[in-house]
């Protein structure tokens, strides 16, 4: 089958990523489709994305890899790295060089975990709308060399796409407050964590292979990535999604 074209692509990213008013918003979903959505559009190897507390730490929320999801979560439990500094920033982070010694400066504990994961260099966009910053979007490459400003204006624009979506899924719920909502987020990514383990210890695969398979199952019955999580946990998921090879 031949590929999309990218300007294809381009125009369902940001139109998947504002159509957020439905009734069954799924933020873990809405926030891996945008990392997603940048590894497809963007030259990075990875991107991961960050929830901010109010007042507070920023927590890892999504990522587009295994990799990159530890990666952010040693991130948030060391309380350092480029996301942490762009969501208190408020603005963006410049292309950084990973193996310079003012990265391991100022990223003491990430910047050579990164390396060692493969990565070179990180820049990292504010989910901004107008003054309020709500979290920040890492992007990651593998390959020598920055990322040109054409690709750091998309970036910023997803980014931007991304934090209104969120936002006016927020104000059409005024009953969820901000931190009820990003709770509701990081606990529903422990179900989802338990699942992958489970599913790809039954079949015999990798975690990344388990998670694909439950995002596929979720897109194609319609229903949310957390309620397959739990049927796959309770032992309501049907054959298809445990043990077929599809």
């Amino acid at each position: 089958m031949p590929e999309t074209p990218r300007e294809e692509r381009l125009a369902s990213a940001f139109v998947e990523l504002t159509n957020t008013l439905v009734r069954d918003f799924d933020v873990i979903g809405f926030l891996h489709t945008l990392s997603e959505h940048c590894v497809d559009l963007l030259d990075v190897a990875a991107a991961g994305v960050l929830l901010g507390i109010p007042l507070g730490r920023a927590v890892e929320a999504a990522a587009s890899d295994e990799r990159n999801y530890a990666l952010e979560l040693a991130g948030a439990e060391w309380d350092e790295g480029p996301c942490r500094d762009c969501f208190h920033a408020r603005t963006p982070i410049d292309d950084v060089r990973l193996d310079t010694e003012d990265a391991r400066i100022r990223w003491p504990h990430f910047a050579p975990h990164a390396l060692q994961l493969g990565f070179t260099s990180v820049v990292a966009a504010p989910l901004r709308w107008q003054e309020q910053v709500i979290g920040a979007l890492n992007l990651f490459r593998s390959e020598p060399g920055p990322l040109d400003a054409g690709q750091l204006h998309l970036a910023q624009a997803l980014a931007d796409t991304a934090t209104i979506g969120i936002l006016q899924q927020r104000a059409a719920h005024e009953q969820m407050t901000v931190i009820a909502q990003l709770q509701q987020a990081l606990d529903s990514r422990i179900i989802i964590e338990q699942a992958k383990g489970y599913l790809a210890h039954r079949r015999q695969s990798n975690v990344d292979e388990a998670f694909t398979r439950m995002r596929n199952h979720a897109r194609t019955q319609g229903v949310k990535l957390i309620d397959v999580a739990r049927q796959v946990l309770n032992g309501t998921a049907g054959i298809s999604l445990l043990d077929s090879e599809g």
